[in-house]
């Protein structure tokens, strides 16, 4: 199953780059089934622009999180921190195999049903 993912252009490029190898959220989707995701880069980009193989969800406190993932983290300390301030729980998937499209696409263009970017995420 996959999952619609929105993330900020800057963090998109270090995924594509092979440089961030987890994406951090506060909620996580609940579907153990799911085992890619597709990037839908956040404006100014605003387009669909790759696939990524899900190996992994981590949860923990930030600290348990920050020293599981820092090496590919793609995120400073302080940052991530401040993501989390105020929740008991973190999450990171861990990313596997990326898949960049060819011609990136905007939402309508990925899937007609698609109305707005998610503000997390959406099952596809």
């Amino acid at each position: 199953m996959r999952i619609l993912l929105s993330i900020k252009p800057e963090y998109v490029y270090k995924i594509l780059a092979g440089t961030k190898k987890f994406e951090y959220r506060r909620t996580v989707f609940k579907n153990k089934d799911v085992d890619s995701m597709v990037i839908y880069a956040t404006l100014p980009e605003g387009l669909v622009v790759a696939e990524v193989e899900v190996l992994d969800v981590l949860s923990g406190s930030k600290t348990q999180i920050w020293q599981r993932t820092k090496e590919y983290s793609g995120i400073s300390r302080r940052d991530l921190f401040t993501y989390f301030e105020g929740k008991k729980e973190a999450h990171a998937i861990q990313l596997g195999k990326v898949t960049p499209y060819i011609e990136p696409k905007t939402l309508k263009g990925f899937d007609s049903r698609i109305k707005s970017a998610p503000q997390s995420f959406i099952y596809l």
